[in-house]
């Protein structure tokens, strides 16, 4: 039997007095009546702004948008809803008007390293494919304001054939993100038209899909969809829970169908000053989300994006999170802390560190008790050297599947096949002292 909340059906009511509470399950009529300004939102909510903070508030609307589900509205509690975390993600503060000099409107450089309109090309065997540029909610902590909700922006047919066509074009991509926006505000049928454009790229193993959908909107996720989904295997699902209070009942349902049709789920959670910036949220989360067969895969830092800096913890909030989940929970519900690095460094690990020293012959660790220990190397270890001439690989491992490609980065100053012995960047004053500049 079908249970709503007490909330839910206060919600509908004021929304639409002739709607059927039936109706609150089905996705579209939850996008139709998104809530998009504060007259609404007050409304749904019975709460009032103050009129000076009403002021500021509408200031903010002009620059970055409001849009929210009924659904995830419902979520709010309205009696102390100053702190919490569904209303701080869902709803705009003039904070977001205080522009810092180090903020940037594309902190990951996406558009720099596009080489076609809704492709970012930034690892070696994967790209960013945009195929959307709306999202059924603008969240507040969103690294891609500048284009979320710009319907100028959004991706046309022939701009995501010239995205496949890139992609059939680059052999070294055997991984593909689709992403946005929300991949899943398109179509099933727009949607299973781009899945098998994909599945006839030979060199393309995998497709991932990023989608808030199961956090924001979970009735997106029909039969129809995951049935459509099914065709297209292996098809990867990231989410993005961010706190335990968004695992309702309908997300667990959500997520149960798309584990139920052998999609491999994880989840992306954003580190968020005020909202889950504490290792007991943090472990309640990753414990919610692989009850419910979710990988924790990041805990990513606040990006550098306009607008959020309120949102900003220092780095150190992150690694005390992770001292907090090292060794007290289970090794595969630890995500990986992340800083995506702003000018398209793409996405560095950063881990509290165990390896206490070093010698010739050995390595001294800690663990997370504070136990220190050492590991003895081996006295004799003779390096296999590679000359990089896969095809005439003697090596004891023989992978028929292997392809080698140049290697860059750090991968290059290991390699023993080419000269090349440091990274130097170009533009510091040494460089230019032996310029002679």
């Amino acid at each position: 039997m079908v249970q709503y909340t007490e909330n839910q059906k206060s919600i509908a009511e004021k929304i639409d007095t002739d709607t059927v509470i039936s109706n609150w399950k089905n996705w579209k009529w939850q996008l139709k009546h998104s809530i998009q300004d504060i007259d609404t939102f007050e409304h749904l909510l019975d709460i009032k702004f103050p009129p000076e903070e009403r002021k500021e508030l509408e200031k903010t609307l002009a620059k970055f948008p409001l849009s929210v589900t009924p659904y995830y509205l419902s979520l709010i509690e309205a009696e102390d809803y100053k702190n919490d975390p569904i209303f701080l993600q869902a709803f705009p503060s003039p904070s977001e008007l205080i522009l810092n000099k180090c903020e940037m409107n594309d902190p990951l450089s996406e558009d720099e390293d596009s080489p076609v309109p809704g492709i970012t090309h930034r690892y070696p065997d994967r790209v960013l494919f945009h195929i959307s540029n709306t999202c059924s909610m603008y969240c507040r902590h969103c690294t891609r304001k500048r284009k979320v909700g710009d319907r100028d922006s959004i991706p046309q047919k022939d701009e995501i054939v010239e995205g496949l066509k890139y992609i059939h074009s680059h052999p070294e991509v055997r991984d593909v993100l689709l992403s946005g926006g929300d991949p899943l505000m398109l179509s099933d049928d727009y949607l299973d038209w781009i899945l098998t454009e994909l599945d006839q790229i030979p060199h393309v193993e995998v497709v991932r899909i990023g989608t808030r959908m199961p956090v924001v909107l979970p009735y997106r996720i029909t039969d129809n969809l995951v049935n459509m989904l099914k065709k297209h295997h292996p098809i990867w699902l990231n989410t993005h829970f961010n706190h335990p209070r968004e695992i309702t009942t309908s997300s667990k349902q959500a997520l149960r169908r798309l584990a139920d049709a052998g999609i491999p789920l994880g989840n992306q959670t954003v580190l968020l000053a005020g909202i889950n910036d504490c290792h007991r949220i943090i472990k309640s989360l990753i414990h919610k989300l692989v009850h419910n067969r979710v990988r924790p895969y990041y805990l990513y830092q606040c990006d550098m994006s306009e607008g959020l800096a309120h949102f900003r913890t220092p780095v150190g909030k992150g690694i005390e999170i992770m001292e907090n989940l090292i060794g007290h929970t289970s090794g595969f519900s630890i995500p990986t802390y992340v800083i995506d690095a702003p000018g398209g460094g793409g996405k560095i690990p950063v881990m509290p560190n165990y390896m206490v020293s070093w010698s010739t012959n050995k390595v001294i660790l800690r663990n997370y008790e504070g136990v220190i220990t050492s590991y003895k190397e081996p006295d004799s270890y003779e390096a296999i050297f590679c000359d990089r001439n896969c095809d005439d690989c003697k090596l004891q491992l023989k992978l028929d599947d292997a392809q080698e490609y140049k290697a860059i980065g750090i991968s290059k100053l290991l390699s023993d096949h080419d000269e090349l012995v440091s990274l130097v960047p170009e533009d510091t004053d040494r460089m230019e002292r032996r310029n002679g500049e």
